[in-house]
C-alpha cells in the first residue's frame, strides 16, 4: 500500500466520506478525507495527492475557490463531485482548474473510470506527455501530425488537427466552449461557439461511424466536449 496512488477526498458529508473511502480503499487506493476547504488545501499541500476528489458545497468556502487555490500551486488532477447540476455552475469549475465534474448521486463505474483517468494525466505531468494516442481503431500521432482510423489515414485541416490534438492531449477530461475556443484559436474567439461546433461537426464526420451518435468526440451539453477515454 505504500507505493498505491493517494486520493484526497474534500467533502464535508460523511456518508459520502464513508463510501469514498469504502470504494476506493476497495480498489487498493490510499484515501485522503478532509471536511473543510481550509483542511484540504493543508492536506493536499503536505499529502501531495495524486487525485482530489472536491465537493463544491464546504461548509467554509465554495469549491471553485479551492479549485482557484489548488491551481496557483500544483496540476494534481481535481475531480469535482457536487449536487449541485446548474451547468454555469459546472462551467465555473472546470474554469477555474476543475477536470471533470461528477453529479451526485454517481455510479460507482463512472467515478472509477474519472479516476482513472485522472492518474493517466497525475502520471504525465511528470514524465514526457504520449506523442500517439490510441482510442478503439483511432490513432492520433501528435508529433508527425498523422491521424488514422482502423489503419487508414484520414486527411485534416490545420485547424482540426489543432482541435483534435487538444482533445486527445486532454483525453476523457471535459474542456468548456472558452477553453477549447482560447487554445485553439485564441481569446478573441472564445465566445464564437457556433464555430466551435462547425468543426466538432466536420471531425465527427470524418472520424465518427454515425456522426450523429458520436462514441468517440462526446458533447457534454452546455458545457462542451471530451474526447472519450481509453478503457
Amino acid at each position: 500500500m505504500n507505493h498505491a496512488p493517494v486520493i484526497l477526498v474534500i467533502d464535508d458529508e460523511v456518508q459520502i466520506q464513508r463510501a469514498l473511502y469504502k470504494i476506493l480503499s476497495e480498489r487498493h487506493y490510499r484515501v485522503l478525507v478532509a471536511a473543510t476547504g481550509e483542511a484540504g488545501l493543508a492536506s493536499a499541500a503536505a499529502e501531495m495527492p495524486d487525485v482530489i476528489i472536491l465537493d463544491l458545497g464546504l461548509p467554509d468556502m465554495d469549491g471553485t475557490e479551492v479549485c482557484e487555490k489548488l491551481r496557483q500551486w500544483t496540476h494534481t488532477p481535481i475531480i469535482v463531485l457536487s449536487a449541485r447540476t446548474d451547468q454555469r455552475q459546472k462551467v465555473a469549475a472546470l474554469d477555474r482548474g476543475a477536470d471533470n465534474y461528477l453529479t451526485k448521486p454517481f455510479g460507482i463505474d463512472e467515478l472509477l473510470a474519472h479516476v482513472r483517468v485522472a492518474l493517466r494525466h497525475a502520471a504525465h505531468i511528470g514524465n514526457a506527455p504520449e506523442s500517439v494516442i490510441e482510442i478503439g481503431t483511432l490513432r492520433i500521432d501528435l508529433s508527425w501530425h498523422v491521424v488514422t482510423l482502423g489503419g487508414t489515414e484520414v486527411k485534416l485541416t490545420a485547424t482540426e488537427f489543432k482541435l483534435l490534438a487538444y482533445l486527445a492531449r486532454n483525453e476523457g477530461r471535459v474542456l468548456t466552449h472558452r477553453g477549447i475556443l482560447n487554445e485553439v484559436w485564441g481569446m478573441e474567439y472564445e465566445n464564437q461557439v457556433e464555430y466551435l461546433r462547425v468543426y466538432m461537426r466536420q471531425l465527427r464526420t470524418k472520424l465518427e461511424a454515425d456522426p450523429h451518435r458520436p462514441r468517440l468526440l462526446l458533447t457534454e451539453p452546455g458545457v462542451g466536449y471530451r474526447l472519450a477515454a481509453r478503457k
